[in-house]
């Protein structure tokens, strides 16, 4: 299964704001823990170990 780059969530937008309301009242150490396990809740998820060392390869930033 290769990795999605188009769109592929319904209404990414309400997705968008459901996922900052939801880390609104947590501190900075809070926001990444959550952020940590919601990656390994989706990559469970997700399954495929290929699709997911081409999204770590594709989300890790450039170095300058």
């Amino acid at each position: 299964m290769p990795l999605k780059h188009q769109a592929n969530i319904p209404s990414p937008d309400d997705f968008y704001e459901e996922l900052v309301r939801s880390q609104r009242d947590l501190d900075d150490d809070q926001a990444a823990l959550m952020n940590a396990k919601l990656v390994l809740l989706l990559a469970n998820h997700v399954g495929d170990r290929s699709v997911l060392s081409e999204a770590l390869r594709k989300a890790r930033p450039k170095k300058r």
